[in-house]
């Protein structure tokens, strides 16, 4: 079936066609006019959020997440809003209510619940396209009505994202609080340790008290030293000594000995010329021999006192020495003490620390908590409260004309079509031709001028007269 046939169809069904359209237009004006008036209201939010937390400056990665705006439409749409929204308008203390519910539900659950459903069925949120402005839209028989539902929506949903973000930061506020309180008790108990264990070990600054044993010790360590070189020198300088006699360093280096020797030689060179000249017999040789004899005598007197002085002098280094060793143990086994001490009292000092760090941690974050859990503040600003609308907004009569006259014609043509099919009739040349019947002629017949009146004139089929 081509265009042309389909023309040549609906030119001679054309009363099918305007009948069928006529219908469908009457039947959707009347059902239109028939149907009850709705209401559209609408407010419009707007999510002013930047991403950082007014009050503590902090990024709110929340926020950015790209289901943000996604979970705000649910928060809007959930049942908790329109229980609240049942509870600001109070819905459900109406008696005329009450008895729709009974009517409805013969009372089975609750009022509440019950108009909370009917709202959400009438509720429409739809966010704005590249914005972060939604609209909530409410549709109702009662203009008022529908706007007041609408503006409610609106300001619950702004109390139900404070309460969403606040009640979260009092519980939190509430940990903290319990926190702090046993984070006290410690910083105290960790103190009073570390007091105690200063006045148990009479401790008031361990680092001074601590150099002073050092310096002190180092001091005793270098004297030692010195003190040990001292006496190898003194042993070795009496041992020379008791055993090489005159020839020792200490004996041969005494002037007082020194002189006696000298003296002695004079002496014993006296003792020699006078044998020679005199005799051994004179008295002149034995006077200068007895003198020989004194002078040797206090020589070898002399040498002993200065031997038995160099050993005393290495007794005294020694006992020196050996009491520096035990002082230098002593101080050793104190520093050693004082480096316990000091340890035992770092750690003590640095759970105190600890404690203090934690506790003032968690009183800055409690501090930030509780004036995050006292904030009522929001992001959710209201831009455009609804108003009562003047028009309705269902049903719409020239849109539902003008799919009733669309729906129309094209069931017109489909039962032009249809009736055509079921009632096949000779109306192009090409039909003939599909039916094997030989075309004789064509005949071009205009239909004669008459009077036609009227659309019942207009609409008549004009017939064809063979001549």
């Amino acid at each position: 079936m081509n265009l042309h046939l389909l023309l040549q169809i609906l030119r001679a069904r054309r009363r099918v066609l305007i009948g069928t359209l006529l219908l469908t237009v009457v039947a959707t004006l009347i059902v239109s006019l028939m149907l009850p008036k709705t209401y559209t209201a609408s407010s419009s939010v707007v999510m002013n959020y930047k991403g950082v937390d007014p009050l503590t400056g902090l990024a709110m990665p929340g926020q950015l997440m790209p289901g943000y705006m996604a979970t705000q439409i649910d928060i809007i749409g959930s049942k908790n809003v329109a229980l609240r929204v049942v509870d600001h308008l109070r819905l459900a203390e109406s008696p005329a209510v009450k008895q729709q519910f009974m009517d409805a539900t013969n009372g089975v659950g609750t009022v509440r619940d019950w108009l909370a459903d009917l709202l959400l069925k009438k509720l429409e949120v739809q966010p704005s396209r590249d914005s972060s402005v939604v609209n909530i839209s409410f549709s109702g028989s009662e203009p008022d009505f529908a706007a007041a539902v609408a503006n409610a929506y609106a300001e619950e949903y702004q109390n139900l994202s404070i309460q969403l973000k606040v009640d979260p930061m009092k519980r939190a506020a509430s940990y903290f609080d319990t926190q702090m309180k046993s984070l006290r008790d410690n910083v105290e108990a960790a103190q009073s340790r570390l007091s105690k264990y200063q006045q148990e070990h009479g401790i008031v600054s361990v680092d001074n008290r601590l150099d002073v044993e050092t310096n002190r010790l180092n001091e005793l360590s270098a004297q030692l030293v010195v003190a040990q070189t001292q006496l190898m020198e003194a042993q070795s300088r009496r041992k020379m000594a008791n055993s090489g006699g005159s020839a020792a360093p200490d004996v041969a280096s005494n002037p007082l000995i020194q002189n006696l020797n000298i003296s002695l030689s004079s002496a014993e060179g006296k003792l020699a010329e006078a044998e020679q000249r005199l005799g051994r017999n004179h008295p002149q040789y034995l006077s200068v021999k007895a003198e020989v004899e004194k002078l040797r005598r206090e020589l070898n007197r002399q040498m002993a006192v200065t031997s038995e002085s160099v050993g005393n002098n290495a007794s005294v280094l020694q006992q020196r020495e050996a009491s520096l060793s035990a002082a230098l143990a002593e101080q050793r086994t104190k520093v050693l003490e004082m480096n316990r001490t000091r340890d035992e009292l770092n750690v003590l000092a640095k759970d105190v620390e600890n404690a203090q760090r934690a506790f003032d941690t968690t009183s800055q974050r409690f501090s930030q908590t509780r004036i995050e859990a006292q904030a009522e503040q929001s992001d959710i600003m209201l831009l455009n409260p609804a108003v009562a609308p003047t028009a309705p907004s269902s049903p719409r009569i020239l849109l539902n004309t003008v799919l009733a006259a669309m729906l129309g014609t094209m069931l017109g043509i489909g039962f032009s079509v249809l009736l055509e099919l079921l009632d096949r009739r000779v109306r192009l040349n090409t039909d003939l031709e599909s039916l094997g019947i030989p075309l004789l002629g064509a005949v071009d017949w205009k239909a004669p001028q008459r009077a036609r009146t009227g659309l019942l004139g207009k609409l008549m089929p004009r017939r064809l007269h063979l001549n």
